[in-house]
């Protein structure tokens, strides 16, 4: 197979048309084409007044592929053997391995070794994805917080609950495998091909839910609404875990844990950090959600193209580098979506975004935020980080009023560092609603004063993005991780033999692909002969 990339498409393009470019970069008739798929397509809108794909393809040809790669000259074709995932050859444990949390990086884990004969039992202290469902548009509307069964915690993970974004810095093999399985769920084919793919809040659940359908099949097993509460452990080896769910106290016997409990879970990691497990203070991120019109973010990013149906809203990507060595950045870019409340614990606040397949929603939405180091938190605690985060999500929830209500002001109000009395052309999208508001009564003054200096210096990257009217709404703190539990070059906790700490809880994943992977990674070390 030839993979022919860098081919510049007008915006209306046919396949015709890429089958002609492909033929015509290696200099062979079009006829001598056997098969033919897109591999790759993205947006260069560098220049406003010339918006256009970059496209790559596969191409399998009638002649000998080599021969014709060398009479083409053309630099940016080359051989390219399909990608196959081949399972380890698995070591089978003799007691049936645990996956802790459904998350991608759970659901990962538990596929692989399912897929592998391993019978794995995933225990996630949320619902189902169906019922969880159900609980998160509850809150929305009333405020009413189920703490085990929210933005946070669930089948699927954080990640349910968001844009569905796929696209990852990770430049593992495996990250291949996670799309072509989440295509086989049930995820839109074009995640297959496209630069930025995303699966939508809205399909990801349905997903989620044939995944999990697949491991059972393969012989798995998936127990909701049950948590575990203690591991167990004897000479410095696993042999169990405590759980505790809707049929009280049980304990499984286990020599293999993958603990993929996610970036919430800070009640789990104060019953490791009891137990002796090793952990250490993250650097994480936080700030707030920034809403714009998604016209203005569409007009901004492509000019006169604006509105093609073939581009669909436009997303962005900012970063800045303060002189005081603090970063701020946009995270987590929601077109067409909403920001949403995705607390996990009473009277505390939390936003995030989401977005749905067809990002068709009025607003653009992205986290604004800030990096934070152990340096900020004020004490050498492991849980130093989760303490910092529940301090301003305290104040945030006391700044909204209660009930859930966000406390958010107008880009232009915050700038001049004064209280938003009412909202203009950006009406604020979060549910179960927003209290106009001051975030410097929430955020801490280095933070809210970099935030400022970060939108001055992204408008100038991206015209409007400190329009007056656009929203900020507080507060975002769960953008990763605050802790890392250290790992071995086994993938398994130091001093621990047989947990394997996996994912974004564990400090080693900042997305869903990148999680999916880890979880891979993980199963595969399970999977590995004894040593």
């Amino acid at each position: 197979m030839i993979r022919v990339c860098d081919l510049s498409m007008p915006l209306d393009y046919t396949e015709k048309d890429l089958r002609e470019a492909a033929a015509k970069a290696l200099n062979i008739p079009l006829n001598e084409i056997k098969a033919f798929s897109l591999a790759r397509r993205s947006i260069d809108a560098r220049k406003k007044d010339q918006v256009h794909f970059i496209c790559a393809v596969n191409l399998s040809l009638s002649g000998e592929e080599t021969a014709v790669l060398k009479r083409s000259r053309y630099k940016k074709a080359f051989l390219a053997p399909p990608y196959h995932y081949s399972l380890p050859n698995a070591f089978l444990p003799a007691l049936r391995p645990i996956v802790i949390g459904t998350g991608p990086a759970g659901l990962f884990a538990g596929l692989i070794l399912a897929q592998a004969g391993a019978r794995p039992i995933l225990i996630e202290r949320g619902r189902d994805v169906e019922r969880r469902s159900r609980d998160v548009e509850e809150f929305f509307l009333t405020g009413k917080l189920n703490p085990l069964s929210n933005v946070q915690f669930g089948e699927g993970g954080a990640g349910t609950f968001s844009d569905g974004k796929l696209n990852t810095g990770t430049k593992d093999a495996r990250a291949r495998k996670v799309l072509e399985e989440f295509a086989a769920a049930g995820a839109p084919e074009e995640i297959l091909f496209q630069a930025k793919p995303h699966i939508g809040t809205d399909r990801l659940r349905t997903t989620v839910k044939n995944l999990r359908r697949t491991i059972i099949a393969l012989g798995g097993e998936v127990r909701f609404e049950t948590q575990m509460t203690r591991l167990q452990i004897h000479g410095g080896k696993i042999t169990g875990v405590e759980l505790f769910g809707k049929k009280g106290t049980e304990v499984l016997e286990t020599s293999h844990v993958i603990l993929a409990v996610g970036h919430s879970a800070r009640d789990t990691f104060q019953a490791l950090l009891n137990q002796g497990v090793v952990m250490e203070q993250k650097p994480f991120s936080v700030g707030a959600r920034i809403e714009h019109s998604q016209k203005a973010i569409d007009r901004a990013q492509y000019g006169r193209f604006a509105g093609h149906p073939a581009l669909g809203p436009a997303d962005y990507k900012l970063a800045v580098h303060l002189p005081n060595g603090r970063g701020v950045y946009t995270f987590c870019m929601c077109p067409g979506g909403q920001v949403v409340a995705a607390a996990s614990e009473e009277g505390r606040l939390v936003t995030n975004g989401m977005s749905r397949f067809a990002r068709n929603g009025e607003n653009a939405n992205s986290a604004l935020l800030v990096g934070v180091t152990p340096a900020d938190f004020a004490s050498d605690s492991p849980l130093a980080g989760v303490e910092y985060q529940r301090r301003l999500e305290e104040a945030a929830y006391r700044l909204g009023g209660g009930s859930y209500r966000a406390p958010a002001q107008l880009a232009g109000d915050f700038l001049k560092k004064q209280p938003t009395s009412a909202f203009g052309s950006v009406v604020p999208s979060y549910q179960p609603g927003v209290t106009p508001a001051s975030l410097d009564q929430c955020l801490p003054p280095e933070i809210a004063d970099a935030m400022r200096q970060g939108l001055r210096l992204m408008d100038a990257k991206l015209h409007g993005f400190a329009q007056a009217d656009a929203v900020l709404t507080g507060v975002e703190t769960r953008s990763s991780s605050p802790v890392r539990i250290p790992r071995t070059e086994t993938l398994e906790a130091v001093g621990l033999q047989g947990l394997y700490p996996c994912g974004e809880g564990a400090g080693y994943a900042g997305g869903i692909v990148s999680a999916a992977v880890d979880g891979i990674r993980c199963a595969e070390a399970v999977l590995r002969p004894v040593r």
